[in-house]
């Protein structure tokens, strides 16, 4: 969920001089228009690693929008003797912004289940009650006119560290807002308490923004974007429903997972042959082994057109045995497909234990091609991350091994590939006008892609980002990562069988 944290992303002095005056004119419109009528409220939550600078993109929102009609409250871990006395969620209720308004939250209706995850004083049982009660809450809000954005800050490990050392250098101890279970002591159990929250509780009319928060213009851009243009898309709607948000919205092209994937990886023809022999011999080992029934295996190829897809597939299954697989090419679902939830089609394709199912694109296409394509609805793709999350969990749970990849070539040599493809007898088959169609969409798909890795790769299915630039180097990737995956889950059921 949070792949994106440790990409390093700035902006140019010159971009936000020119960026910055427009989205402060934008930001009091759009609050303006919503103190005029009154359709509704809006709640800004802010969240994430301590460090990350909550508390300075507070400072600036403050000073870029109008002060009147906003308002912070932030919420400490000591409870007043009146908060004590009453309801967990009273002080919630108690402070909800009315229409025409905005409101910052600062230490949250998250801040205790997290805080208590982290410090072990509830288990993963009682988490998951409490986001359940999170989420019925923040369902009401929705159907009662208020517009809930939820930002997730994020800071590699090593960077957080830097930054609570230079506050304690500086003498500033007395910052009361340190949140002690967020800090660097617990920056492992804080970030998997968050996914855990962030994929419970991200849904279409509440979703969680991850923001990178290396650099802090980059990281408040990217807030007050996200801010105006969603305020400014249910202005518009002016039906009352609840709207879903878009993904963070920022001019300033801030890179995500698959931008950051390096694409010069490269690999020998020698290498190449001795590693493919290797590693397709431990694939028949591990597929025949008697303990791989106690299994299913499932992996997911994505990625751009002409990425190499087949040929990392068929690499994948040349050595195992055919009656124990099945590949399954996913294209636009049939009459009967339509008829059912979207999920229907995957779940009966779904191999049994001992069996292997690999999906040449798959469930991912609700978030890539019918989100870019307009085959869905904003609001049909913007839940699917949570059903898919939902999905593979189940899938894990039930002792399936699931390896998704993603294969990664740049605009240039897609283009080579289509070329080649068109002037190849062959391969003519490969390339179609609905592929010329895809390419011209180039950067939304991009942006569709990165979104879908930021939001699903988990750490039961995380995703793996392969650079196809080199057909070989990707072919062998997914091998070596295939055969870690199995041994890895073969050598915890040995582990748990001797304990």
């Amino acid at each position: 969920m949070f792949q994106s944290a440790n990409i390093p992303q700035t902006v140019s002095k010159e971009l936000l001089q020119k960026r910055l005056p427009e989205l402060r004119e934008e930001l009091l419109e759009v609050q303006h228009k919503l103190r005029e009528n009154k359709a509704f409220a809006t709640i800004i939550l802010l969240a994430g690693v301590d460090g990350s600078g909550k508390g300075a993109a507070i400072s600036r929102l403050y000073e870029w929008m109008d002060t009147r009609y906003l308002f912070c409250n932030a919420y400490h871990e000591e409870r007043s003797e009146s908060e004590s006395a009453r309801p967990n969620y009273w002080r919630y209720w108690r402070d909800l912004p009315a229409r025409g308004e905005t409101s910052i939250v600062f230490g949250s209706w998250y801040q205790e289940p997290l805080r208590d995850a982290v410090m072990g004083k509830i288990d993963d049982a009682e988490l998951e009650r409490q986001l359940s009660a999170i989420n019925r809450f923040e369902k009401m809000l929705a159907y009662e006119n208020i517009l809930l954005l939820k930002f997730w800050f994020t800071l590699p490990k090593a960077e957080q560290q830097e930054r609570l050392h230079d506050i304690e250098a500086k003498g500033k101890k007395g910052r009361n807002f340190i949140e002690e279970w967020s800090g660097a002591e617990h920056y492992r159990a804080a970030q998997t308490a968050g996914e855990k929250a962030s994929l419970q509780t991200s849904t279409g009319y509440a979703p969680w923004f991850v923001i990178p928060s290396q650099d802090p213009d980059v990281r408040d851009l990217a807030l007050a974007e996200t801010i105006a243009q969603s305020m400014k898309k249910k202005l518009e709607s002016g039906n009352g429903k609840p709207v879903s948000a878009p993904a963070v919205v920022t001019t300033l092209s801030q890179a995500n997972a698959v931008d950051a994937i390096d694409l010069s990886a490269t690999i020998s023809k020698e290498e190449y042959k001795e590693e493919l022999e290797e590693l397709q011999d431990k694939m028949a080992y591990l597929t025949d082994r008697k303990r791989f029934k106690k299994f299913g295996f499932i992996s997911v190829f994505q990625g751009n057109d002409a990425a190499g897809k087949g040929g990392s597939i068929r690499r994948l299954t040349r050595s195992m045995d055919p009656r124990n697989y099945k590949v399954h090419p996913i294209a636009a679902p049939s009459v009967e497909e339509k008829l059912h939830p979207y999920l229907w089609r995957f779940w009966r394709r779904l191999p049994k234990k001992g069996h292997s199912a690999i999906f040449d694109r798959s469930w991912y296409e609700r978030v890539l091609v019918e989100r870019v394509e307009g085959f869905c609805s904003e609001a049909d793709w913007m839940r699917a991350y949570n059903e898919i999350n939902a999905f593979e969990k189940e899938l894990t749970d039930s002792g399936f091994i699931l390896c998704k990849f993603w294969l990664a070539i740049s605009e240039e040599e897609q283009l080579r590939r289509f070329k080649a493809r068109e002037e190849t007898a062959y391969k003519n088959y490969k390339i179609t006008e609905e592929d010329w169609r895809n390419r011209l969409k180039w950067n939304e798909y991009a942006i569709a892609a990165g979104d879908m890795v930021d939001r699903t790769s988990t750490r039961y299915a995380p995703w793996t980002l392969i650079s196809s630039e080199d057909k070989r180097y990707a072919r062998i990737q997914v091998l070596r990562t295939t055969v870690n995956a199995l041994e890895k889950a073969m050598k915890k059921k040995d582990k748990d069988k001797e304990i």
